[in-house]
Protein backbone atom coordinates (compact mmCIF):
# COMPACT_ATOMS: atom_id res chain seq x y z
CA UNK A 1 0.00 0.00 0.00
CA UNK A 2 1.41 3.39 -0.97
CA UNK A 3 2.08 6.07 1.61
CA UNK A 4 1.31 9.72 1.03
CA UNK A 5 3.43 12.06 3.10
CA UNK A 6 2.29 15.55 4.10
CA UNK A 7 4.79 17.97 5.64
CA UNK A 8 3.35 21.06 7.32
CA UNK A 9 5.78 23.79 8.28
CA UNK A 10 4.50 26.14 10.97
CA UNK A 11 5.65 29.04 13.08
CA UNK A 12 6.57 26.53 15.82
CA UNK A 13 7.78 23.34 14.22
CA UNK A 14 7.20 20.81 11.44
CA UNK A 15 4.19 18.47 11.59
CA UNK A 16 4.16 15.32 9.45
CA UNK A 17 1.06 13.42 8.41
CA UNK A 18 0.98 10.02 6.73
CA UNK A 19 -1.85 8.40 4.79
CA UNK A 20 -2.11 4.72 3.99
CA UNK A 21 -5.39 3.94 2.32
CA UNK A 22 -7.91 6.56 3.39
CA UNK A 23 -6.78 7.23 6.97
CA UNK A 24 -4.44 10.05 7.97
CA UNK A 25 -2.23 9.91 11.04
CA UNK A 26 0.06 12.66 12.32
CA UNK A 27 3.27 11.99 14.22
CA UNK A 28 2.95 12.56 17.95
CA UNK A 29 4.86 15.82 18.25
CA UNK A 30 6.36 18.44 15.96
CA UNK A 31 9.91 18.24 14.70
CA UNK A 32 12.14 21.31 15.25
CA UNK A 33 10.04 22.36 18.21
CA UNK A 34 9.75 26.16 18.54
CA UNK A 35 11.50 26.74 15.20
CA UNK A 36 9.72 28.48 12.35
CA UNK A 37 9.79 26.18 9.30
CA UNK A 38 9.45 28.35 6.20
CA UNK A 39 10.42 25.78 3.57
CA UNK A 40 10.01 22.05 2.99
CA UNK A 41 10.85 19.80 0.04
CA UNK A 42 10.10 16.12 -0.58
CA UNK A 43 12.64 14.76 -3.07
CA UNK A 44 11.41 11.44 -4.47
CA UNK A 45 13.88 11.22 -7.35
CA UNK A 46 16.37 8.85 -5.73
CA UNK A 47 16.11 5.28 -4.51
CA UNK A 48 15.32 6.67 -1.06
CA UNK A 49 13.07 9.72 -0.67
CA UNK A 50 14.73 12.66 1.05
CA UNK A 51 12.93 15.35 3.02
CA UNK A 52 14.49 18.77 3.49
CA UNK A 53 13.37 21.47 5.91
CA UNK A 54 14.45 25.06 6.33
CA UNK A 55 14.26 25.69 10.06
CA UNK A 56 14.72 29.07 11.72
CA UNK A 57 15.71 29.01 15.38
CA UNK A 58 15.41 32.31 17.23
CA UNK A 59 18.51 31.28 19.20
CA UNK A 60 20.72 29.40 16.71
CA UNK A 61 19.53 30.99 13.48
CA UNK A 62 18.46 29.34 10.21
CA UNK A 63 19.58 25.92 8.99
CA UNK A 64 18.68 23.24 6.43
CA UNK A 65 18.00 19.74 7.78
CA UNK A 66 17.46 16.50 5.84
CA UNK A 67 15.84 13.13 6.54
CA UNK A 68 16.18 9.84 4.66
CA UNK A 69 13.58 7.91 6.66
CA UNK A 70 10.45 9.89 5.71
CA UNK A 71 10.91 12.43 8.46
CA UNK A 72 11.32 10.19 11.48
CA UNK A 73 14.91 11.32 12.15
CA UNK A 74 16.78 14.39 10.91
CA UNK A 75 20.38 15.36 10.23
CA UNK A 76 21.91 18.83 10.37
CA UNK A 77 25.26 19.26 8.57
CA UNK A 78 28.25 19.98 10.78
CA UNK A 79 28.73 23.27 8.90
CA UNK A 80 25.82 25.43 7.75
CA UNK A 81 24.48 24.10 4.46
CA UNK A 82 23.52 27.60 3.30
CA UNK A 83 25.65 30.59 4.21
CA UNK A 84 26.74 33.80 2.58
CA UNK A 85 30.40 34.12 1.63
CA UNK A 86 32.23 36.71 3.75
CA UNK A 87 32.88 39.00 0.79
CA UNK A 88 29.14 39.55 0.28
CA UNK A 89 28.78 41.27 3.64
CA UNK A 90 25.42 39.52 4.09
CA UNK A 91 24.08 37.06 6.62
CA UNK A 92 21.33 34.50 6.19
CA UNK A 93 17.95 35.48 7.63
CA UNK A 94 15.99 32.40 6.49
CA UNK A 95 15.54 29.83 3.75
CA UNK A 96 12.30 30.59 1.93
CA UNK A 97 12.39 27.81 -0.67
CA UNK A 98 13.83 24.31 -1.23
CA UNK A 99 13.29 22.96 -4.74
CA UNK A 100 14.48 19.65 -6.29
CA UNK A 101 15.56 20.40 -9.87
CA UNK A 102 13.27 18.84 -12.46
CA UNK A 103 16.03 17.67 -14.84
CA UNK A 104 19.02 17.07 -12.56
CA UNK A 105 18.93 14.25 -10.00
CA UNK A 106 20.80 15.30 -6.90
CA UNK A 107 20.42 19.02 -7.54
CA UNK A 108 18.46 21.10 -5.03
CA UNK A 109 17.94 24.85 -5.23
CA UNK A 110 17.45 27.05 -2.19
CA UNK A 111 15.98 30.54 -2.17
CA UNK A 112 16.87 32.79 0.74
CA UNK A 113 16.48 36.10 2.50
CA UNK A 114 18.36 38.31 1.68
CA UNK A 115 17.17 37.41 -1.82
CA UNK A 116 19.67 34.92 -3.26
CA UNK A 117 19.71 31.61 -5.06
CA UNK A 118 21.84 28.66 -3.94
CA UNK A 119 22.51 25.38 -5.74
CA UNK A 120 23.35 21.99 -4.23
CA UNK A 121 24.65 18.98 -6.13
CA UNK A 122 24.55 16.56 -3.16
CA UNK A 123 20.80 16.51 -2.42
CA UNK A 124 20.92 19.49 -0.09
CA UNK A 125 23.87 18.77 2.20
CA UNK A 126 25.95 21.69 0.89
CA UNK A 127 24.95 24.69 -1.24
CA UNK A 128 26.83 27.23 -3.34
CA UNK A 129 25.71 30.81 -4.00
CA UNK A 130 24.67 31.55 -7.60
CA UNK A 131 26.73 34.71 -7.83
CA UNK A 132 25.49 36.18 -11.14
CA UNK A 133 22.01 36.66 -9.66
CA UNK A 134 23.42 37.98 -6.38
CA UNK A 135 25.53 40.45 -8.39
CA UNK A 136 22.75 41.40 -10.81
CA UNK A 137 23.02 45.08 -11.83
CA UNK A 138 19.47 45.80 -10.67
CA UNK A 139 20.00 44.43 -7.15
CA UNK A 140 20.69 47.81 -5.56
CA UNK A 141 17.17 48.83 -6.57
CA UNK A 142 15.37 45.80 -5.09
CA UNK A 143 13.09 46.74 -2.20
CA UNK A 144 11.99 44.30 0.52
CA UNK A 145 8.34 43.30 0.56
CA UNK A 146 6.18 43.25 3.66
CA UNK A 147 7.67 39.89 4.67
CA UNK A 148 11.25 40.80 3.79
CA UNK A 149 13.40 40.57 0.66
CA UNK A 150 13.04 36.89 -0.09
CA UNK A 151 13.66 34.67 -3.09
CA UNK A 152 10.64 32.47 -2.47
CA UNK A 153 10.00 30.64 -5.76
CA UNK A 154 12.17 28.43 -7.98
CA UNK A 155 10.85 26.79 -11.16
CA UNK A 156 12.99 24.42 -13.21
CA UNK A 157 12.41 22.86 -16.63
CA UNK A 158 12.39 19.07 -17.04
CA UNK A 159 13.51 19.54 -20.68
CA UNK A 160 16.47 21.83 -19.98
CA UNK A 161 18.57 21.92 -16.79
CA UNK A 162 19.97 25.34 -17.76
CA UNK A 163 16.55 27.02 -17.65
CA UNK A 164 15.60 28.33 -14.20
CA UNK A 165 12.96 30.88 -13.21
CA UNK A 166 12.87 32.59 -9.82
CA UNK A 167 10.64 35.13 -8.12
CA UNK A 168 11.67 37.70 -5.52
CA UNK A 169 9.60 39.99 -3.32
CA UNK A 170 9.71 42.71 -4.44
CA UNK A 171 12.03 42.47 -7.42
CA UNK A 172 9.77 40.29 -9.60
CA UNK A 173 10.57 37.40 -11.93
CA UNK A 174 14.06 36.67 -13.24
CA UNK A 175 15.03 33.92 -15.66
CA UNK A 176 18.24 32.24 -16.84
CA UNK A 177 18.66 29.98 -19.87
CA UNK A 178 22.39 29.40 -19.48
CA UNK A 179 22.57 27.67 -16.12
CA UNK A 180 22.71 30.82 -14.03
CA UNK A 181 25.46 32.77 -15.81
CA UNK A 182 23.04 35.48 -16.94
CA UNK A 183 19.65 36.58 -15.61
CA UNK A 184 16.92 38.59 -17.33
CA UNK A 185 13.92 40.30 -15.71
CA UNK A 186 10.77 38.58 -17.00
CA UNK A 187 7.86 40.74 -15.87
CA UNK A 188 6.30 42.08 -19.06
CA UNK A 189 2.57 42.45 -18.47
CA UNK A 190 2.72 42.10 -14.67
CA UNK A 191 1.50 45.20 -12.88
CA UNK A 192 3.07 46.94 -9.89
CA UNK A 193 0.10 48.99 -8.73
CA UNK A 194 2.01 50.36 -5.75
CA UNK A 195 4.68 52.10 -7.90
CA UNK A 196 4.46 55.42 -9.77
CA UNK A 197 5.16 53.46 -12.96
CA UNK A 198 2.86 50.42 -12.72
CA UNK A 199 4.67 48.60 -15.57
CA UNK A 200 8.37 48.55 -14.68
CA UNK A 201 10.97 46.15 -16.04
CA UNK A 202 11.42 44.82 -12.50
CA UNK A 203 10.13 45.64 -9.02
CA UNK A 204 6.84 43.72 -9.08
CA UNK A 205 5.71 42.03 -5.87
CA UNK A 206 5.26 38.52 -7.26
CA UNK A 207 3.90 36.18 -4.59
CA UNK A 208 4.16 32.74 -6.25
CA UNK A 209 4.59 30.95 -9.60
CA UNK A 210 3.45 27.44 -10.60
CA UNK A 211 4.27 25.47 -13.76
CA UNK A 212 1.61 23.80 -15.92
CA UNK A 213 1.77 20.00 -16.04
CA UNK A 214 1.17 19.68 -19.77
CA UNK A 215 3.15 22.64 -21.10
CA UNK A 216 6.32 23.52 -19.18
CA UNK A 217 6.49 26.93 -20.87
CA UNK A 218 3.09 27.79 -19.36
CA UNK A 219 3.36 29.41 -15.95
CA UNK A 220 0.73 30.74 -13.54
CA UNK A 221 1.55 33.74 -11.36
CA UNK A 222 -0.16 35.12 -8.27
CA UNK A 223 0.82 38.74 -7.86
CA UNK A 224 0.25 41.44 -5.27
CA UNK A 225 -3.00 42.22 -7.11
CA UNK A 226 -3.35 40.20 -10.27
CA UNK A 227 -3.37 36.58 -11.45
CA UNK A 228 -1.44 35.98 -14.66
CA UNK A 229 -0.44 33.32 -17.17
CA UNK A 230 2.59 33.10 -19.41
CA UNK A 231 2.75 30.80 -22.43
CA UNK A 232 6.38 31.59 -23.25
CA UNK A 233 8.23 30.67 -20.05
CA UNK A 234 7.70 34.07 -18.47
CA UNK A 235 8.75 36.38 -21.30
CA UNK A 236 5.22 37.83 -21.43
CA UNK A 237 2.28 37.64 -19.03
CA UNK A 238 -1.49 37.90 -19.56
CA UNK A 239 -4.07 38.78 -16.91
CA UNK A 240 -6.36 35.81 -16.16
CA UNK A 241 -8.04 37.16 -13.03
CA UNK A 242 -11.52 37.64 -14.51
CA UNK A 243 -14.02 35.44 -12.66
CA UNK A 244 -12.21 35.51 -9.30
CA UNK A 245 -13.75 37.35 -6.32
CA UNK A 246 -10.36 39.04 -5.76
CA UNK A 247 -7.08 39.00 -7.63
CA UNK A 248 -5.05 39.56 -4.48
CA UNK A 249 -3.58 36.46 -2.89
CA UNK A 250 -0.39 34.64 -2.07
CA UNK A 251 -0.62 31.05 -3.28
CA UNK A 252 -0.91 29.28 -6.62
CA UNK A 253 -0.40 25.58 -7.39
CA UNK A 254 -0.73 23.47 -10.53
CA UNK A 255 -2.25 20.03 -11.01
CA UNK A 256 0.58 17.45 -11.25
CA UNK A 257 -0.68 15.83 -14.48
CA UNK A 258 -3.70 17.65 -15.88
CA UNK A 259 -2.81 20.36 -18.36
CA UNK A 260 -4.35 23.85 -18.00
CA UNK A 261 -5.38 23.13 -14.39
CA UNK A 262 -4.29 25.33 -11.49
CA UNK A 263 -5.51 26.45 -8.07
CA UNK A 264 -5.51 29.77 -6.19
CA UNK A 265 -6.82 30.98 -2.83
CA UNK A 266 -8.06 34.58 -3.20
CA UNK A 267 -7.60 37.06 -0.34
CA UNK A 268 -9.84 40.10 0.15
CA UNK A 269 -7.16 42.75 -0.27
CA UNK A 270 -3.65 43.75 0.70
CA UNK A 271 -5.27 45.91 3.40
CA UNK A 272 -7.68 43.12 4.48
CA UNK A 273 -5.78 39.86 4.45
CA UNK A 274 -8.58 37.36 5.03
CA UNK A 275 -10.23 34.98 2.54
CA UNK A 276 -12.09 36.79 -0.24
CA UNK A 277 -15.59 37.70 0.96
CA UNK A 278 -14.61 35.92 4.20
CA UNK A 279 -15.33 32.55 2.63
CA UNK A 280 -12.99 29.57 2.68
CA UNK A 281 -12.70 28.67 -1.02
CA UNK A 282 -10.08 27.30 -3.34
CA UNK A 283 -10.63 28.34 -6.96
CA UNK A 284 -9.68 26.02 -9.80
CA UNK A 285 -9.22 26.65 -13.48
CA UNK A 286 -9.37 23.77 -15.96
CA UNK A 287 -8.77 25.93 -19.04
CA UNK A 288 -5.59 27.87 -18.20
CA UNK A 289 -7.39 30.76 -16.54
CA UNK A 290 -10.17 31.44 -19.03
CA UNK A 291 -12.65 30.52 -16.30
CA UNK A 292 -12.60 29.69 -12.58
CA UNK A 293 -14.81 27.60 -10.31
CA UNK A 294 -15.01 27.73 -6.50
CA UNK A 295 -14.29 24.49 -4.65
CA UNK A 296 -16.18 24.43 -1.36
CA UNK A 297 -17.46 20.91 -0.60
CA UNK A 298 -16.30 20.03 2.91
CA UNK A 299 -14.80 23.46 3.65
CA UNK A 300 -16.19 25.82 6.34
CA UNK A 301 -19.31 27.65 5.21
CA UNK A 302 -19.42 30.28 7.97
CA UNK A 303 -17.35 33.48 8.02
CA UNK A 304 -13.71 32.48 7.80
CA UNK A 305 -10.48 34.35 8.50
CA UNK A 306 -7.74 31.82 7.72
CA UNK A 307 -5.22 33.40 5.37
CA UNK A 308 -3.27 30.99 3.13
CA UNK A 309 0.35 32.03 2.59
CA UNK A 310 2.38 31.62 -0.59
CA UNK A 311 3.80 28.16 0.10
CA UNK A 312 0.81 26.84 2.03
CA UNK A 313 -1.08 25.45 -1.00
CA UNK A 314 0.23 22.42 -2.88
CA UNK A 315 -0.62 19.28 -4.83
CA UNK A 316 0.85 15.80 -4.59
CA UNK A 317 1.62 13.27 -7.34
CA UNK A 318 -1.13 10.76 -6.51
CA UNK A 319 -3.83 9.70 -8.96
CA UNK A 320 -6.31 11.32 -8.51
CA UNK A 321 -4.29 14.23 -7.26
CA UNK A 322 -4.29 15.36 -3.68
CA UNK A 323 -4.63 19.09 -3.04
CA UNK A 324 -3.71 20.61 0.33
CA UNK A 325 -3.67 23.94 2.09
CA UNK A 326 -2.97 25.27 5.56
CA UNK A 327 -3.81 28.65 7.00
CA UNK A 328 -2.83 31.10 9.70
CA UNK A 329 -5.62 29.74 11.90
CA UNK A 330 -3.57 26.55 12.20
CA UNK A 331 -6.00 24.49 10.10
CA UNK A 332 -4.97 22.01 7.40
CA UNK A 333 -7.38 20.81 4.70
CA UNK A 334 -6.93 18.09 2.09
CA UNK A 335 -8.67 16.86 -1.02
CA UNK A 336 -8.06 13.39 -2.46
CA UNK A 337 -10.04 14.01 -5.65
CA UNK A 338 -8.38 16.91 -7.50
CA UNK A 339 -10.09 19.47 -5.24
CA UNK A 340 -13.69 18.37 -5.73
CA UNK A 341 -14.20 17.66 -2.00
CA UNK A 342 -12.27 18.45 1.17
CA UNK A 343 -11.74 17.30 4.73
CA UNK A 344 -10.00 18.91 7.67
CA UNK A 345 -6.86 17.06 8.74
CA UNK A 346 -5.67 19.26 11.60
CA UNK A 347 -6.70 22.28 13.65
CA UNK A 348 -5.21 24.50 16.34
CA UNK A 349 -1.68 24.19 14.96
CA UNK A 350 0.65 27.20 15.01
CA UNK A 351 0.05 29.32 11.92
CA UNK A 352 0.95 27.35 8.80
CA UNK A 353 3.82 28.70 6.69
CA UNK A 354 4.24 25.95 4.08
CA UNK A 355 2.89 22.56 3.01
CA UNK A 356 4.37 19.86 0.75
CA UNK A 357 2.97 16.43 -0.11
CA UNK A 358 4.08 13.45 -2.20
CA UNK A 359 3.62 9.74 -2.68
CA UNK A 360 6.65 8.57 -0.72
CA UNK A 361 6.45 4.82 -0.48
Amino acid sequence: MTEVLLAVGTRKGLFIGRRRGGAWEFDDSPYFNAQAVYSVAIDTRGATPRLLAGGDSSHWGPSVFHSDDLGRTWTEPARPAVRFPKDTGASLERVWQLHPAAAEPGVIYAGTEPAALYRSVDRGETFELVRPLWEHPTRSQWVPGGGGEGLHTVVTDKRDPKAVTVAVSTAGVFRTTDGGAGWTPSNSGVSAVFLPDPDPEFGQCVHKIAQDAGTPDRLYLQNHWGVYRSDDAGAHWTDIGAGLPSTFGFAVAAHPRRAETAYVFPINADSDRVPAERRCRVFRTADAGRSWEPLTAGLPQEDHYGTVLRDALCTDDADPAGVYFGNRNGEVYASADDGDSWRQLASHLPDVLCVRAAVAG
